[in-house]
């Protein structure tokens, strides 16, 4: 348990130092929910679940594979391997960190929301928070097996943004996808992300229900076992 703390500690320190991740996962979100908070148009809370989901997509799409897949490019796990600490306690602080960092990151968006301009906490805090951590988890599981499947860190990079931004965008997470066309609606309809985004909005404005909740954890589960197949340690 200290050697998962510490290095959960060094993970936060090494991902909070990063500029593309503290942009991407603070001022990004805030540059877009400024940009929407004027003019008439629809609450200011309406964004505000998908841009925590937008939040965990960065983290867990693009920083945590390419991370990953860094360790095993420069020889990190393998060396682990032969110490009292294994891999996978890295892994783990890997996950503690990036919780960490998008509880962060949410919670000043959230907060600027409310505070600045006047939008309203979720109506069921438990079932926020349980879709918040279940939509983590989720995509934790899906950016191992992106960093599975990448030979090389940039390769991860790469793919994760590739699989990131489609998700982002169809699935509600950068816009409401009660702005998207039709055919944005139907390509976006069974994301990963889609039922992210819902989720988080059903626990916002008071309307849970079982079915997204359900679809983060059945990926999860999915996600990791082919991750755990797939995975090389060098």
């Amino acid at each position: 348990m200290k050697a998962f703390a510490l290095l959960s500690a060094a993970e936060l320190r090494l991902l909070a130092r990063d500029p593309g991740s503290l942009f991407f996962m603070v001022a990004f979100p805030l540059m877009l929910l400024i940009l929407n908070s004027g003019g008439e148009g629809p609450e200011i809370e309406i964004f505000l679940p998908g841009y925590i989901v937008m939040i965990l997509a960065i983290g867990g799409l693009s920083a945590l594979p390419a991370t990953v897949a860094t360790y095993r490019e420069r020889k990190v796990l393998r060396r682990l391997a032969a110490t009292p600490v294994a891999p996978l306690t890295l892994l783990a602080a890997q996950i503690g960190a990036q919780i960490v960092m998008g509880l962060a990151g949410s919670a000043i968006v959230v907060g600027v929301g409310v505070l600045g301009y006047g939008a309203g906490l979720p109506d069921h805090v438990a079932v926020s928070l349980l879709a918040f951590l279940l939509c983590a988890l989720m995509l934790y599981a899906l950016g191992f097996v992106i960093a599975a499947l990448a030979p090389r860190a940039k390769a991860a990079e790469l793919l994760g943004l590739l699989v990131m931004f489609p998700m982002i965008f169809l699935g509600g997470a950068a816009i409401p996808r009660e702005g998207l066309s039709e055919e944005l609606l139907r390509m976006g309809e069974h994301l990963p992300l889609t039922y992210a985004v819902t989720a988080l909005r059903d626990g916002w404005f008071g309307s849970p229900g079982a079915l997204p909740l359900l679809v983060l954890a059945g990926i999860t589960v999915i996600g990791t076992a082919v991750a755990a197949v797939l995975f090389r340690w060098e």
